[in-house]
């Protein structure tokens, strides 16, 4: 049985969607035991995303494997208080209710801190915990409108356009990763854990990166130059025989060996396009100039030639391309798993490896209160009876409880 460098912490998930299970899915890729808590009736909103499948939604199945799912209505008094229970016995508690509402349950991070004072207490939310805005709701989109993300993306001269990947929920994810995995090494210090506080705002506002800093130096917008890049020329996708390939010239050093890998030496020795300033102020003229030269030949053909030289070009492929081209296999990102209602399928695994610990194999996502009975007999020591009377009174839902 392989296990990840996380074994043996523990964490209670309270979240749902996607910022925060994403976290979760994270933490238990890297060995941690993940007990997912979900509401009895429903579950998870994203067990109800389209498209199905005997039941089972994509999305839910994608950002929750190696989980285990709890069923517990947290609004009932008994329901809190086997919440609680696990809080007590738990290293991280992650939550991304809207602000306040853990306090309103009675599961805030002072409620739980009295029993565990070693817990680790992460809340991820669209705004952060503070500040003006703390208390507005959001979606990816908004955040990505808000963070200037959006401003960035597009067609020039054409409308902003969302990232097609839900960035500032995954980004947010992964801050949140980074701050617990920074309290959890802090703990072995001091022995005490701490409240992580992190934003799908506060995420995607650190991401700005270069950009921001060139807005400090400048005082200069970037406008939107599609797939391109605002201080480099040629860069992005340009059209072929049979698709689009994508260049990225960031270094002069690359300008000459591109021109004359596609014939077109005249470029490389034109001394109005020597350097990347002056090929900036023509950036219409060279995208033209060289669309025209590689649509002569297809993708496949300039990957060739391109790939002889070392340039860092790459086609641009379908969802599906990706998950079948040899190096996403050499890296072992794809699993197939058997799922009790999915049957056999597959999931993008563990996108990080170590040299001594090895990451548990993927398991699927659970079903609804699967793993309900089992946590709360191991991990809180509650009898058979016990259970099947939480179940009669609607408080936690258990899916294999009684066989």
């Amino acid at each position: 049985m392989t296990t990840g460098p996380l074994e043996g912490v523990r964490v209670l998930d309270l979240t749902r969607v996607l910022a925060g299970p994403f976290a979760t899915l994270l933490l238990a890729d890297l060995g941690a035991q993940v007990w997912k808590v979900e509401h009895p009736a429903q579950g998870d909103e994203t067990r109800q995303i389209p498209p199905l499948a005997n039941g089972e939604s994509h999305y839910f199945a994608s950002i929750n494997r190696n989980k285990k799912s709890v069923a517990i209505d947290l609004k009932d008094p008994r329901g809190r208080e086997l919440a609680l229970g696990l809080a007590a016995r738990a290293d991280v508690v992650v939550e991304n209710f809207r602000p306040k509402v853990a306090e309103r349950l009675g599961l805030s991070y002072d409620h739980l801190r009295a029993g565990n004072p070693g817990l680790v207490y992460c809340s991820i939310s669209a705004f952060g915990q503070t500040g003006p805005w703390a208390d507005r709701t959001a979606f990816d989109v908004s955040i990505q409108a808000l963070s200037g993300l959006m401003s960035l993306t597009g067609e020039p001269g054409g409308a902003p356009v969302r990232a097609g990947l839900p960035m500032a929920d995954l980004t947010a994810g992964l801050m949140g990763v980074v701050g617990i995995l920074s309290a959890l090494v802090e703990r072995d210090k001091s022995g005490l854990g701490q409240y992580v506080d992190t934003s799908m705002l506060d995420s995607m506002v650190g991401m700005l990166t270069y950009l921001a800093g060139r807005w400090f130096m400048t005082g200069e917008e970037v406008s939107r130059v599609g797939s391109g890049h605002p201080s480099a020329v040629p860069y992005g996708a340009y059209p072929t025989a049979d698709g689009h390939i994508v260049l990225a010239t960031l270094y002069e050093s690359y300008w000459p060996v591109l021109c004359r890998a596609v014939g077109r030496g005249d470029l490389a020795d034109d001394p109005e396009l020597a350097t990347n300033e002056q090929r900036l102020a023509r950036r219409a003229e060279v995208d033209a100039e060289l669309s025209s030269t590689l649509t002569t030949r297809t993708t496949a053909a300039w990957e060739e030639v391109f790939g002889a030289l070392d340039l860092p070009t790459a086609p641009i492929l379908s969802v599906g391309e990706v998950l079948s081209h040899p190096q996403v296999t050499a890296r072992g990102l794809v699993h197939e798993i058997d799922h009790p209602r999915l049957g056999h399928t597959g999931v993008v695994g563990p996108t990080v490896s170590f040299s001594r610990s090895s990451a548990p194999e993927p398991a699927p996502a659970p079903l609804l209160g699967q793993d309900t009975a089992e946590v709360l007999s191991s991990v809180l020591g509650l009898s058979d009876e016990q259970i099947a009377a939480l179940i009669r009174g609607g408080v936690v839902a258990a899916q294999t409880f009684g066989g």
